[in-house]
């Protein structure tokens, strides 16, 4: 489907940017009027990470006039494999100044707006009302929906695009033109089913591949030119080369963009995602940890406990804590993981952070152990406070 340009409003070119953009304005349905409107665009990207990074420098090199950067992280090594706007000498810099940095050797005559935050639903609305579209290159369910959430009630497209391991996909979704995010995905998978890429891990290409795609949507939303991929769902296969496209519909029941829409303010994207809170909601909901200093003393006793990990096979490639005994979160949430592991042994559970670990522990609980504790900080955390001679990841 065709459409309007978003950016009605033009910004004149200096000389030297006539020269910098002459192959845009060259190319039909762009011109020297386009390109203007390109420099009056302002496009926020949400996430300086794998999908944002090659998005935010070919949005710089295409002159887009004002660039909003969202992220509250900083680099760090295990970035840089495929997220290609920040080096090493940005490692322990926030995200947001070495993208601000890296746009401006690409082009110093665009404006970057750094928002060295996390998006929730006290600032969402703020912080995405003044741009004209969002470039959606988060790595979590929460930020996803809230994003989504925000710029339907805002009226706003967004490019959202999704990596893991070989796969990514690709859509815009804008409530009144075409579905948005959650007319095709009503709810969110349950916690823990689909593994981060911190977890799972993710081909450090695939970044350029999804994301050059969303700078293309979001220079055709800002131009009116050619058919975005609203209604459409473009899905990647890097190992088979593909690109299918499945149509995908809005929603007439959508409870945020549908007919009689029930969510009509943000909400609690955590809780509505059901993302556990760091010891639980409540009390009740606590499991016992253990730091891992406590760990290796415990580990040394004459009764040391048994230590599981619970993380996949390929994590453990990368480190693990000498003599834990690998039984995967998933045996826990089956009950397989019962027949594996001893009733008359204190248990001592790590993954890389605690995340799964935590879950592992209720689980186990649940099922009647009594002695099992999750290590806080996972193994993560033994590499910094115990052998930093291990990598991280």
């Amino acid at each position: 489907m065709s459409h309007d340009p978003i950016v009605t409003t033009r910004a004149p070119l200096e000389p030297a940017e006539v020269t910098r953009y002459a192959r845009h304005v060259l190319v039909p349905g762009v011109g020297l009027e386009g390109q203007e409107r390109l420099k009056a665009g302002r496009v926020l990207v949400v996430g300086a990470g794998g999908l944002g990074s090659p998005a935010l420098l070919y949005l710089a090199a295409a002159g887009v006039g004002t660039i909003g950067v969202v992220d509250a992280d900083v680099v760090e090594l295990t970035n840089l494999h495929r997220q290609v706007i920040h080096t090493d000498a940005g490692i322990g810099r926030l995200k947001t100044e070495s993208a601000e940095a890296a746009v401006h050797r690409v082009n110093p005559h665009v404006t970057v707006e750094r928002h060295d935050l996390t998006l929730d639903s006290t600032n969402a609305l703020d912080v995405i009302g003044p741009y004209d579209l969002v470039v959606d290159g988060t790595d979590n369910f929460p930020t996803r929906y809230l994003v989504n959430d925000a710029c339907a009630l805002l009226g706003k497209p967004h490019v959202w695009g999704s990596i893991l391991r070989f796969d990514g996909q690709v859509s815009v979704w804008w409530a009144g033109h075409g579905p948005c995010y959650r007319c095709v995905f009503p709810q969110p998978p349950p916690p823990g089913s689909v593994p981060s890429c911190a977890e799972g891990g993710v081909l450090g290409v695939l970044c350029a591949a999804v994301g050059s795609v969303q700078s293309t949507e979001a220079i055709k939303l800002l131009l009116g030119l050619g058919e975005p991929l609203t209604g459409r769902l473009l899905v990647h296969d890097a190992l088979r080369q593909t690109w299918d496209t499945l149509t995908v519909r809005a929603d007439p029941g959508c409870p945020v963009c549908g007919e009689s829409p029930t969510v009509t303010e943000l909400v609690d994207y955590a809780d509505f995602c059901g993302v556990p809170r760091p010891g639980g909601r409540d009390a009740g909901e606590r499991v016992p940890e253990v730091t891992v200093r406590e760990m290796v003393d415990e580990l040394a006793s004459e009764a040391p406990p048994l230590l599981v990990d619970v993380r996949g096979e390929q994590e453990r490639e990368v480190v693990s804590i000498p003599g834990a005994v690998p039984v995967h979160l998933d045996l826990f949430r089956s009950g397989e993981a019962w027949s594996r592991l001893p009733r008359d042994r204190r248990i001592l559970l790590h993954c890389k952070v605690g995340g799964r670990s935590g879950e592992a522990t209720r689980l186990a609980l649940a099922a009647g152990y009594t002695d099992v504790a999750s290590v806080a900080g996972g193994v993560i955390e033994y590499v910094r406070q115990v052998d930093p001679t291990l990598p991280e990841y």
